[in-house]
């Protein structure tokens, strides 16, 4: 059995990430968090996944602030799971990952969701990389600055 790695302190932002939503179940849970499920039930039957592993990620979830929990919005004696703000910030990464996969995933023919404004009920346009001018960049434009690393000090 894998161990579990203790959470990150990289300094890395994608590693640190990845290290709280990058597992495929969690991204699925925001993902239909973001399409209006709140209930565990809903969850489950939309997901397919065994309860002991949705009931660990949604409180994964919840300890790392993506989503909380509320009383039901019907006022019956279940709560919900609804997206915190850090949870809402998400949307670009998701989208980023949608846009992925239609590009990636599919044949040109074949048919698949596709995520249109509420406003114009026309599709989404890419999402694209911007310097801070607002000028597109490319991978190939853009470096990471690493920070310095701390140099070990003189034994005296």
């Amino acid at each position: 059995m894998a161990k579990k790695k203790p959470p990150s302190r990289a300094e890395c932002p994608v590693e640190r990430s990845v290290d709280i939503i990058g597992d495929e179940w969690s991204l699925l849970v925001i993902r239909d968090a973001f399409d209006g499920v709140r209930r565990f039930g809903e969850f489950q039957k939309s997901l397919g996944m065994a309860k002991n592993i949705l009931s660990t990620r949604l409180r994964h979830l919840v300890t790392h602030g993506i989503l909380e929990v509320v009383p039901a919005s019907d006022g019956s004696a279940f709560h919900e799971y609804v997206l915190t703000r850090k949870g809402r910030d998400l949307f670009q990464v998701l989208v980023g990952l949608r846009q992925w996969g239609e590009h990636h995933c599919f044949q040109p023919d074949e048919a698949h969701s596709v995520l249109v404004d509420t406003e114009q009920g026309r599709p989404v346009r890419a999402l694209e990389v911007r310097s801070e001018s607002g000028r597109p960049v490319t991978s190939t434009e853009t470096v990471v600055k690493k920070v310095a690393e701390k140099k070990p000090r003189a034994k005296r």
